[in-house]
């Protein structure tokens, strides 16, 4: 019981740096019965990681953040199309930079039912080629926090990032660490989405998956609704370069996620 509280204390302590409350995500169906968490999806935040003065990771001849930017587009289309009720709001739809706290502040500000941020991933090794799917959680490897901890860097590009992120620094394994415990509230159905779209990439896409895993992104850490993180392919491996680089790739990996997303929708709203 008092790991419980201490949990609901921190989690409480989180959302209101972020300016949520309990109160935001709770529907109470009528005065005879207790509050539960909304099942259905009606906002749908799209974030393209990186931008502007922050390309992300680089491929021999193509920057992550264009990339990933033209696979949301296109997730997003998918998701209008088949779904018009659905509001579907992007971080950004240019190249430009959007702090990472205000990634997840547009998901607050909006009372947001998912979030899905798409990024590229990188390797000192060319050979790796393939997809991934991170939620927040407790770093299983040195390999994980490696990569949350490349993606988080780009707060050093933030003006007052050590009061946007409370004195959170990117290079240590114990900020990652303790800010994992947050999302909890929300992992069931974090994992529920993360596991459908890798099953989606290994169906849809026919490539090989490296599966579900928890790592400490900041723009997980601050929304407060499920969220995933997708590494589509490695920039880093010259085929899967050529492959997201061209238009069929990216219809490819953006028709993957809308197909997961569809399912998850289904599934919870049934």
């Amino acid at each position: 019981m008092l790991k419980f509280v201490k949990g609901f204390l921190i989690i409480t302590w989180i959302c209101s740096l972020s300016g949520f409350t309990f109160q935001d995500s709770l529907v109470e169906e009528s005065t005879n019965q207790p509050v539960s968490l909304q099942t259905r999806v009606r906002t749908v935040v799209l974030d393209a990681g990186h931008g502007g003065k922050d390309p992300g990771c680089h491929g021999a001849s193509n920057d992550e953040s264009k990339i990933a930017l033209k696979i949301v587009l296109e997730l997003g289309e998918r998701i209008k199309d088949e779904y018009p009720e659905v509001r579907v709001i992007y971080t950004r739809t240019k190249n430009v930079f959007v702090d990472l706290h205000e990634r997840s502040a547009i998901a607050n500000r909006n009372k947001a039912d998912l979030f899905i941020s798409v990024h590229c991933n990188a390797h000192h090794s060319s050979k790796l080629a393939g997809t991934e799917t991170y939620t927040m959680g407790l770093h299983k490897t040195s390999s994980n926090l490696d990569v949350a901890k490349r993606e988080n860097s780009v707060i050093l590009q933030e003006a007052n990032y050590e009061k946007n992120y409370n004195g959170f620094n990117p290079n240590s394994p114990l900020g990652h660490i303790m800010m994992a415990n947050y999302q909890s509230a929300f992992m069931m159905n974090s994992l529920k989405l993360a596991q459908k779209i890798e099953k989606q990439f290994k169906q849809k896409t026919e490539r090989h998956s490296y599966g579900v895993k928890q790592a400490g992104f900041l723009v997980l850490w601050e929304t407060a609704m499920p969220s995933v993180l997708v590494e589509s392919g490695f920039l880093t491996n010259k085929n899967e370069e050529q492959y997201l680089a061209s238009q069929s790739g990216q219809n490819e990996v953006a028709e993957a996620i809308f197909r997961a997303f569809k399912s998850y929708k289904e599934e919870i709203e049934n």
